[in-house]
């Protein structure tokens, strides 16, 4: 048998190292316009967080479905959500893991739970004009007589669109803007299988679908913590749980708004050999 040169063999290694060299230092491999679904995980990340700024601002649904096909996700609801509960881990912007949650949310649902709002307030010439003519100019119409002159009839039609214009618009959008999570359901839970003082919440949108990534306050005479919807999507979306303390009370508040729901504490639930064990609470939020 043979034996190759050592000659060649220095050559082979000669030329492999040359030609690593020059593929991964003077010429390496450079990707220009290359599809979103080759990004890197981080990067894939920033361009679901623009996406999702994106819907909060427009609510367009369809147009955010469409940009976030172009990642290739096989479950983008799924990499959503775990990207909102990294978010939470890292410490993020509240808002911007927000934004993340709820376009998830509504991906869920398959409809928008927003209205976009409007960039550009309407000015005092064009909303107030079609009120005031539908609603005030009538009540003016009797107050004036035939017999009145042009100079008295000239004042009120220029003093009606600033009473009446400047009232009517801004009253109306701000309740719903501003519209709190509500307690609809609330219930002693006795399973000796789960955890004693186990605080279940579940917080649901207007159309019921869960809603992961908001944020719970709870407090209590000395202390408060705050913990956040989501941490665990094997049960729900829109799924916390606090462990009580035996004989404390609690006030718990869903997103930083509306009134605590107070005087929450684990209840004493009976087993069968005639003791008792510290039950659990189940509360479900929803909006209006």
């Amino acid at each position: 048998m043979r034996r190759l040169p050592w000659q060649v063999l220095v050559a082979l290694l000669a030329g492999m190292g040359i030609g690593l060299a020059y593929a991964w230092v003077i010429a390496p491999v450079r990707y220009v316009d290359t599809s979103p679904n080759t990004l890197r995980s981080d990067f894939k990340d920033s361009f679901r967080t623009v996406i999702a700024a994106s819907y909060a601002a427009t609510h367009n649904l369809d147009r955010a479905r469409a940009r976030l096909s172009l990642l290739g996700d096989a479950d983008p609801v799924q990499a959503l959500t775990a990207q909102a509960q990294r978010m939470l881990a890292a410490g993020d912007s509240f808002q911007v893991i927000q934004n993340v949650a709820r376009l998830a949310s509504d991906l869920q649902a398959g409809e928008s739970a927003g209205v976009p709002a409007s960039p550009h307030p309407p000015s005092s010439t064009s909303s107030p004009i079609p009120t005031v003519s539908t609603t005030a100019a009538p009540s003016f119409t009797p107050a004036s007589t035939p017999t009145e002159t042009a100079t008295d009839t000239e004042p009120p039609p220029t003093a009606v669109p600033i009473v009446t214009a400047t009232a009517r618009p801004s009253a109306t959008p701000i309740p719903t803007a501003a519209a709190p999570f509500e307690l609809v359901s609330r219930e002693e839970i006795c399973n000796s299988n789960l955890t004693s003082g186990l605080m279940q919440v579940s917080v649901l949108d207007r159309h019921r679908h869960q809603m992961p990534g908001i944020k719970i306050d709870i407090s209590w005479a000395g202390g408060e913590e705050t913990f956040f919807t989501g941490y665990k999507p094997e049960i729900a979306a829109g799924y916390a749980d606090y462990v009580m303390q035996p004989g404390v009370l609690y006030a718990v508040r869903v997103a930083g708004a509306g009134s605590p729901i107070t005087d929450l504490t684990a209840p004493a639930c009976p087993d069968t050999g005639g003791e008792s064990y510290m039950g659990g609470l189940k509360l479900v939020f929803q909006q209006p």
